[in-house]
């Protein structure tokens, strides 16, 4: 699996700025963000063994413009990644039952979607601080991992269970937890303080 034919297609043509203002006036279109939590199961053991992934150290939050480019290419990157990686739960795939992984061999579940979106993202040269790994539990009240990539406009979700880009009030999640813009590996919480799960098995689309 090789997405740099992709990458070199994306036009990346939004702007990164500061949108605290836009945040406060419509707050609908953000998530409420709480205190710091824990990091979710299978994180810290990603970084360990994937430590350029998780570079941290704390950083100015930055809101992508979303231009009509911009979305474009986030389009592009969510129905790439999800037509080209396989799902295949954990177990299945390590015999474990939780384990975060970049999907090179192209399996994974939905933890493994995420990172490889959020990869071919930064690569292409969009902000870190913009796209933040989010635990969510879904439709089936299950643990589920999904993109939230912060926008002038709002916070959209990147998603394996949907080809569509959409508002992260358009989901029907309950939203738990997510990396925070300051540091990719402090996680805050998002109004759910139910315990820490495994984000999920993978599931057919």
């Amino acid at each position: 699996m090789d997405g740099r034919g992709l990458l070199t297609g994306l036009a990346i043509a939004a702007m990164f700025g500061i949108t605290a203002a836009a945040q406060a006036a419509e707050p609908a279109r953000y998530a409420s963000v709480g205190d710091t939590t824990r990091a979710p199961i299978g994180w810290i053991e990603f970084c360990a063994d994937s430590p350029v992934e998780c570079k941290g150290g704390r950083s100015q939050p930055r809101d992508i413009v979303l231009s009509q480019t911009a979305w474009q290419d986030l389009v592009k990157v969510n129905r790439w990644v999800n037509d080209n990686v396989k799902p295949l739960t954990d177990m299945e795939h390590w015999g474990v039952i939780e384990k975060w992984s970049l999907p090179t061999d192209g399996y994974g579940d939905c933890e493994d979607y995420v990172l490889e979106k959020r990869k071919m993202l930064i690569d292409a040269g969009w902000p870190r601080e913009a796209l933040l790994i989010t635990v969510v539990r879904d439709k089936k009240n299950e643990g589920h991992a999904v993109l939230t990539v912060k926008t002038d406009k709002g916070e959209y979700i990147l998603d394996n269970q949907n080809e569509d880009v959409v508002a992260w009030t358009e989901t029907g999640y309950r939203f738990v937890k997510r990396q925070s813009q300051e540091d990719p590996n402090t996680w805050v919480a998002l109004g759910d303080g139910r315990p820490a799960m495994a984000t999920a098995s993978a599931r057919s689309r």
